[in-house]
């Protein structure tokens, strides 16, 4: 007999819909035993998925769905929406190539209404498609789930302020675990914090829950002795001045307490607000007492939970950026690190902890942190703003006229540049190239080995203007970067191999392929290591030596490094043909690192067939 007998018998939220509402806290059980076993075979994010079990099937078992929309912010939580709606087969192959996407993807299922992977969109979208539905004259409901997390971020209160004067029938559910993927920080969080923790409250809180169970003609004179009561202990809420009608909070894992709740809030018109709190890694044990470890995960075997690897392993990428950072903050004490809630992603643990003065995370707030790294750098200190690529995109406007037109001396350390893997498109850092270089007064490098990622760090740091360095996801060819502070001499490439009639000019993670690529048809390698201020001499040089100049760049082909030697070349009348490799302009979906690299051809022997079929006239 399965395990999962009732699970099984939910082919999409239809059928869930149908069973009785005593047989719910067992499909729950099922679910989350579900969850862990097959997170366990295909690694994915385990802790936040497993808190919102309970959540995800009262909103389904409530609401019409999919004419219903459930927008899903970030998408950390949506792999028990993405098995109650069909997909629970499919989870084998999660962020497998191929295989279903770990996050929300429309083009997947009619029930990923909106497809997300960075956080805090989830209230404006709720608000176009619940304004969208008032515009053609439908009755449908747009419920945004958020986390505590993401509504730190900026846009999630432009979302509020719109929403609340908009006369939109939406509803905003705070799923609140008071977790992020680093410690949640800031003001709202502290608010959050203290209005649960206070036992008045707390009282008030069962009061409200109970309030809110009432039958529909009660409901409003239910409603207006809540907000009484919490008029008194919290004057002023939050959400309410916002415009919403606020209730809660509710414990998020009490199907007694969250569908009637649900039910109610479905028959009130307007901007409603719920409240709802839940614990990460809910029902495992090993994942509720550590949720960061837990938050994203590799295989491994639910009885014995993540064991540590054994040896030290390759250093990434973002260990020597972490080792980097420690060793310039003990000899320059000007220097401050900066994260948008990714200290643990971005290496900044141990930096956080030796110069706690001096490490700022602000939040989901990737804007606000790209002007603050400003302001301070107006005052004479020396910040570094650590950043995925991905998310470097929503502080582009701040990096533009708050950094660059200032000419501020602030370093970015740019994580996860170019193909990432299981996450997909929208954490493929494949547009940086692009669009940082054409800022004037930034310089941008692109270390070829962990080695020289660090010289590149300490070249930033002692220039005088906007920098920035771009390194892969984990680890390169297993350079051992030393422990010293030596800089590069700016715009400056080297030769790494001489050959024949073929010159390769690589960028960062793409140098060991071309490298191999050469030896296989004697080409001559060059290490470009700047993208800005290219090496014009190299670049004149190997035009006056080789028939045919190839680029290659885990980046967007379209105006990224290639361009820029072709502009260079154009400007100095030399008319040598340059074959450009880098990425498509379509975006690339999730898979394996190595596979989609060479599924691109920008492995050693994708690199050799595209110079052959050029050699060829093809």
């Amino acid at each position: 007999m399965s395990a999962y007998c009732l699970l099984e018998s939910i082919t999409c939220p239809a059928d869930l819909r149908r069973l009785d509402r005593k047989q719910l806290p067992q499909l729950a059980t099922e679910l989350r035993a579900f969850l862990i076993e097959s997170v366990a075979q295909t690694g994915g994010h385990l802790s936040s998925n497993l808190g919102t079990v309970e959540m995800t099937i009262a909103l389904h078992a409530v609401f019409d769905t999919p004419e219903d929309r459930l927008i899903w912010d970030v998408g950390h939580q949506c792999y028990a929406h993405k098995i109650l709606t069909g997909r629970r087969e499919g989870m084998g192959r999660l962020r497998m190539h191929g295989g279903v996407s770990g996050f929300p993807k429309r083009s997947e299922s009619p029930y990923d209404t909106f497809g997300v992977g960075h956080s805090s969109t989830s209230i404006s979208a709720a608000l176009g498609m619940a304004l969208a539905a008032k515009l053609k004259g439908e009755d449908r409901k747009s419920v945004a789930i958020i986390g505590d997390g993401a509504m730190s971020a900026g846009m999630a209160f432009e979302a509020l302020n719109n929403a609340g004067v908009a006369d939109a029938d939406m509803l905003v559910i705070l799923n609140d675990n008071e977790m992020s993927i680093s410690p949640p920080v800031g003001a709202l969080n502290n608010i959050l914090t203290r209005l649960m923790s206070g036992k008045t409250y707390n009282a008030a809180r069962q009061a409200g829950r109970h309030m809110l169970g009432f039958a529909p003609p009660l409901l409003e004179l239910a409603r207006r002795a809540e907000e009484h009561v919490k008029g008194m202990i919290a004057p002023g809420t939050l959400f309410e001045e916002f415009g919403f009608h606020y209730y809660g909070p509710i414990d998020g894992h009490d199907l007694d307490a969250l569908i009637p709740t649900l039910e109610n809030l479905k028959k009130l018109k307007g901007p409603k607000f719920l409240h709802v709190i839940t614990k990460k890694g809910q029902g495992y044990k090993l994942a509720e007492a550590d949720p960061i470890l837990y938050h994203g995960v590799a295989k491994f075997e639910p009885g014995k939970g993540i064991q540590s690897a054994k040896g030290a392993g390759k250093l990434t990428y973002t260990q020597v950026f972490g080792d980097w950072l420690c060793d310039m903050a003990r000899v320059d004490s000007r220097l401050v690190g900066i994260t948008p809630a990714m200290r643990e992603g971005s290496g900044m643990v141990r930096f956080s902890a030796e110069h706690a003065d001096r490490y700022f995370d602000v939040g989901i707030a990737e804007q606000h942190a790209v002007t603050f790294a400003a302001g301070l750098a107006c005052e004479g200190l020396k910040p570094v703003v650590a950043i995925y690529s991905t998310f470097l995109q929503r502080g582009y406007d701040q990096l533009v006229h708050d950094v660059a037109l200032q000419n501020l001396p602030v370093v970015f350390a740019v994580d996860r540049g170019g193909l990432v893997g299981a996450d997909g498109p929208t954490h493929h850092g494949t547009f940086d190239l692009s669009f940082v270089t054409c800022i004037p007064n930034m310089v941008v490098m692109a270390p070829a080995d962990e080695a020289e990622c660090r010289q590149m760090l300490s070249t930033a740091y002692a220039l005088d203007g906007p920098s920035m360095v771009r390194y892969p996801r984990g680890a390169g060819c297993g350079s051992q970067p030393g422990t010293d502070l030596a800089t590069l001499p700016v715009g400056r490439g080297e030769i790494r191999r001489r050959g024949k009639d073929v010159a390769l000019l690589a960028f960062g993670s793409t140098v060991t392929a071309a490298l191999a690529a050469g030896e296989a048809i004697d080409a001559s390698v060059a290490n470009m290591r700047f993208v800005k201020p290219l090496d014009v001499e190299l670049i004149v040089e190997m035009a006056g030596n080789h028939s045919l100049l190839v680029s290659i760049e885990e980046n967007a082909v379209i105006g990224g490094a290639g361009s820029e030697i072709e502009r260079v070349l154009a400007e100095r009348g030399l008319h040598v043909p340059v074959l450009r490799l880098g990425l498509p302009d379509r975006f690339i979906d999730h898979g394996e690192q190595g596979q989609l690299l060479a599924e691109l051809g920008l492995d050693k022997d994708g690199i050799v067939r595209a110079i052959r079929a050029r050699a060829a006239g093809q």
